[in-house]
């Protein structure tokens, strides 16, 4: 074996480019190799999966066992460190079992996973983690800057201190938490892929539409956290709000759209310092949203507290300054209204920027018509 890994070190040193920028692919190149066959040399002799050779093999067997070990380790390295869609699966003894590639199958019983847990946790706000999970995943998604091509959801960077503890991520940790559990069982899946499906399952399992989704975020370190301020400032208006979305490569339809998901959850003082429910269905995706900013007079809220409105009648929802820019600016009120008298609309509409947002900069092998739609269990 020693002599196969001098064979094959001075075959790549000979053949490999001699450009600067290729010295260190090079570089890179024996030094996997060299690990690959040192585990191989090191190896125990009871290994499995190899017969004896016979002593009379031609003069280029060392060659191809060298190319066929630094295949390997760089397969190994590939599945175990991109974490895509593929990984090496391993038998009792620890011998290669193949690769695994999940399946339309194998994601379905993550989210029904996710389903079931939504379903069993319902001691969180309003009676379910559904509002803060949709939350989670289009605050990971939301950090996107279409000139850099930086943030979004690729990455998951949200797990680091950095990015987990912006003031517009308070709270996101229940969230993550609910999620753990899920990860663990099936650990294949990427944090990146998991909070976006997670997305996805919690708007329909409550009722909303059916939004495809498809795999393929990788899970970066923290040296990939986004800069804070990336997000909305519900404390804002029309012209904080096109900046942060155009940023993103979004309209004033498609920003609109999005701001339908405020039919979901509600604000707390210790988290956004804002207070209170946009609906009277928190927990339901609806075009209610749209019919309460148009149907209802909204005052501003006397407390101590930020800036926020409250409805005249109930004194029980609230809208921030941000939810009152879409009515007060014409461009933006014109999507409300259109939301407001046909929730089919809503629901198309709704559904494809979300599968928009979801997807921004990530940079998926698969094309757009691979997208899977998984069934949710409220339909069976």
């Amino acid at each position: 074996m020693a002599s196969v890994a001098r064979s094959f070190f001075r075959i790549a040193s000979q053949t490999a480019p001699k450009s600067s920028c290729s010295s260190t692919l090079r570089t890179a190149t024996i030094f996997n190799a060299r690990r690959a066959l040192a585990r191989q040399t090191f190896q125990p002799s009871s290994r499995r999966g190899y017969a004896s050779g016979s002593s009379g093999a031609s003069s280029t067997t060392p060659y191809i066992l060298g190319i066929l070990g630094l295949a390997g380790a760089g397969g190994a390295y590939f599945y175990f460190n991109n974490g895509g869609l593929a990984q090496l699966k391993e038998g009792s003894s620890g011998e290669s079992r193949g690769v695994f590639t999940p399946s339309k199958d194998d994601y379905q019983k993550v989210y029904n996973l996710i389903a079931s847990r939504l379903e069993e946790k319902d001691d969180y706000d309003d009676g379910s983690y559904g509002p803060v999970i949709v939350r989670l995943a289009w605050h990971c998604s939301g950090t996107y800057d279409k000139d850099t091509n930086t943030g979004g959801s690729n990455g998951a960077t949200m797990r680091f201190a950095p990015e987990g503890d912006h003031g517009a991520n308070a709270g996101l940790k229940a969230a993550r938490d609910f999620l753990e559990p899920v990860k663990q069982q099936f650990p294949w899946i990427t944090f990146s892929d998991l909070w976006t499906l997670a997305g996805v399952c919690a708007i329909q399992e409550m009722q909303g539409p059916v939004v495809p989704w498809r795999p393929g975020r990788t899970d970066r370190d923290v040296t990939m956290c986004t800069p804070d301020g990336r997000l909305p400032d519900g404390a804002k208006e029309q012209s904080h709000l096109r900046a942060i979305f155009g940023r993103m490569g979004f309209d004033d339809r498609e920003i609109v759209a999005l701001s339908g998901a405020h039919a979901l959850g509600r604000c707390h003082t210790d988290r956004s310092g804002f207070e209170g429910p946009w609906s009277f269905s928190p927990t339901v995706v609806s075009n209610d949203y749209y019919r309460l900013l148009l149907g209802e007079k909204w005052n501003f809220r006397k407390w101590d507290g930020p800036k926020q409105y409250q409805d005249v009648a109930t004194k029980s929802l609230m809208m921030l300054p941000t939810d009152m820019a879409l009515i007060k600016d014409k461009e933006f009120r014109k999507h409300v209204e259109r939301y407001a008298k046909d929730d089919q609309a809503f629901f198309s509409e709704f559904r494809d920027v979300l599968v928009k947002l979801l997807e921004l900069g990530v940079p998926f092998k698969s094309k757009p018509e691979d997208r899977m739609t998984l069934k949710p269990t409220t339909s069976e």
